[in-house]
């Protein structure tokens, strides 16, 4: 007797349909005048909190620790900040007969910025893969980005970043990373209290991410934004986006077998070096492209449902491979935490 095929269920992210939402929202209520004004001045705020929460949250030994695992992250970050911008540059033929120039500026922003680390983390575990990797590689990975991503921002966007210059990078260092270098000094008196308290951190990164994607889109309502976009170039922009996916998935787990990584280290691989953070790249964003950050954005956005979608399917997959019986799961040594 033959068992019933289970039917493949994508997961239905409530805080999908909450950033979905927003934009709603957004369309249909924008935040004008002082109102808008408020809305930056809020959403400024409340991301440096987030950073200041990360940097008293993150064990700088832990970091420290996962250096021991150093072709495993220079593979990891060869990814983000090589391969994916070399993917962007490539897609500059698409313009303009798949995508508007602003699309394009849109899309190859979100091939600079950083890896994830929670979700990262999540489809790791989920594949039995090599969990404190992940944990190190998309932290490193996000203290890098705040760097690193301004810089190339610099080099390959140039004024096509709507005015982003050296001083647009000192502003995303002052507001990212000067929060964050301050939570590492004031860890040793807070560190603790946010270890056990863990859902503080979720939900000012939830809450953060919200409320700069609602003050974005408004801005970028009042100024047109749907007015920019046809449905053509929006399909246009979902199928890019799928191709730079699927590129990236296949070369991150046979390119990882190719340079010898075990299993586990390769699922570490493939989820921390195939996704960009939502969460580190919409701050930098609306530093980046100012008025234009609605349109500049919406690449990152569809990209990150995109990716969480495609990944827990691949997660669920590895899970149920044999290999994954066999093979035991690193849970301490090299890779950090």
């Amino acid at each position: 007797m033959t068992r019933p095929r289970r039917r493949l269920r994508l997961p239905v992210d409530p805080y999908i349909l909450a950033l979905l939402g927003m934009v709603v929202l957004a369309t249909l209520l924008p935040a004008r005048g002082v109102a808008a004004e408020a809305a930056s001045g809020a959403s400024t705020v409340v991301v440096g909190l987030l950073f200041f929460l990360y940097g008293a949250k993150l064990s700088t030994r832990e970091a420290l620790d996962g250096v021991r695992h150093w072709r495993l992250h220079t593979t990891v970050l060869a990814c983000t900040f090589v391969v994916f911008p070399l993917l962007g540059l490539a897609a500059r033929g698409l313009v303009p007969w798949l995508l508007t120039p602003a699309l394009y500026s849109g899309f190859l922003f979100l091939c600079l910025v950083p890896s994830t680390i929670q979700s990262s983390i999540a489809f790791t575990s989920m594949a039995k893969g090599n969990v404190p990797a992940a944990i190190c590689a998309g932290s490193f990975s996000s203290l890098l980005g705040m760097v690193l991503t301004p810089l190339l921002a610099v080099v390959l966007l140039g004024s096509s970043g709507g005015g982003f210059s050296a001083g647009s990078a000192l502003k995303i260092a002052l507001q990212l990373l000067a929060p964050f270098l301050a939570g590492q000094l004031l860890r040793r008196w807070i560190g603790g209290f946010l270890t056990r308290h863990r859902r503080i951190i979720g939900f000012v990164d939830r809450g953060s991410i919200l409320l700069v994607v609602y003050a974005a889109f408004s801005q970028g309502v009042v100024a047109g934004i749907w007015q920019q976009v046809t449905w053509p170039r929006l399909l246009a922009l979902l199928a890019a986006e799928a191709v730079l996916l699927a590129v990236m998935l296949s070369l991150t787990w046979y390119g990882a077998a190719r340079m010898g990584f075990g299993r586990a280290d390769r699922i570490a691989i493939q989820f921390a070096g195939s996704k960009k953070s939502l969460a580190a790249g919409l701050p930098m964003a609306t530093v980046l492209f100012a008025s234009n950050a609605s349109l500049a954005v919406l690449p990152l956005m569809l990209f990150h449902q995109m990716q969480l979608m495609v990944c827990a399917v691949i997660a669920k997959r590895r899970s149920r491979d044999p290999e994954a019986a066999a093979e035991p799961v690193p849970v301490a040594g090299p890779g950090g935490a």
